[in-house]
């Protein structure tokens, strides 16, 4: 059961912290069992102690042994330090879950204990309110029982797709970039309503709103996006319009473009670090 885990994240960024904020509001596993640690920077780690009631330990006092479910969130370039670092304190029935892109599970398991449990994630910032899209892949050791629990954890911060790995890269590119994408996109539409004269507090809440409603028609009725969009759209009208300015300019390639290298880029870092793995295995 998650009430009787403790949880650990070796990381205090961002993404560290929307899913910490996911896990405290969701209630699952008791705030004094949340456990955040980085390499030196003492002040964040009280930033996240007062905003969430967890405990933040500096790396030297971690006692990984304790733990049951082990976080990597530093950045992508310092996984294989953290993984070597930490190989020794790890026992088998301890679950390893890494939220960083390009780090592959037969990575995570080369550099730790052979038979140890690893899954591998791919939460976006909407964790922050519950929200996120998360991937999920497992690795070759890893016990279904420690994937369910996987899978509970990180329903605090959203919904949960199980995938094969090998689709990481696209999911990645769909949605761990994903909510940058549609930012982009409020951006520009809220320059729109200020030229066009709406104050900004309602330009906001009008797209806000506008993007959600379209989200929830995606999930609760049976048309397809194609089908929704010629729905709305009737000749010559407004819609029509905008839509014929969306591709004169680019705008369908733009977003298929932004996903492909997205992907493109997640696939390069693993590529990277299985390169890196190898030279040193030679």
């Amino acid at each position: 059961m998650l009430k009787n885990k403790k949880i650990i994240f070796l990381g205090a960024g961002s993404m560290a912290e929307a899913m910490i904020s996911g896990i405290v509001n969701g209630n699952k596993v008791p705030k004094k069992q949340v456990f955040v640690s980085n390499k030196s920077n003492k002040m964040r780690l009280k930033e996240l102690e007062a905003g969430y009631g967890i405990q933040g330990v500096s790396r030297d006092e971690v006692s990984l042994k304790e733990m049951d479910i082990i976080f990597l969130a530093m950045k992508p370039k310092d996984a294989e330090a953290v993984l070597l670092s930490i190989k020794d304190q790890l026992q088998p029935h301890q679950l390893v879950i890494s939220v960083l892109a390009g780090i592959t599970t037969t990575f995570m398991e080369h550099h730790l204990q052979n038979g140890q449990q690893v899954v591998r994630v791919m939460p976006n910032t909407s964790s922050m309110i519950g929200e996120s899209a998360t991937a999920i892949s497992t690795g070759t050791f890893t016990q279904r029982e420690q994937v369910e629990d996987a899978i509970e954890l990180l329903s605090c911060i959203g919904k949960v797709f199980e995938i094969e790995e090998d689709q990481m890269d696209i999911f990645t590119g769909i949605a761990g970039s994903g909510p940058a994408y549609f930012y982009y996109l409020m951006e520009h539409m809220e320059r729109a309503g200020k030229e066009g004269g709406l104050d900004m507090e309602t330009t906001r809440e009008v797209m806000a709103q506008t993007i959600l409603g379209a989200a929830k028609m995606i999930l609760e009725q049976d048309e397809s996006p194609k089908q929704l969009r010629e729905n709305v759209t009737s000749p010559n009208g407004t819609t029509a319009a905008g839509l014929a300015a969306l591709a004169e300019h680019g705008g369908g390639k733009a977003i298929t473009q932004a996903i492909k290298h997205a992907s493109n880029r997640s696939n390069e870092i693993s590529t990277e670090l299985q390169r890196k793995l190898l030279a040193k295995a030679q």
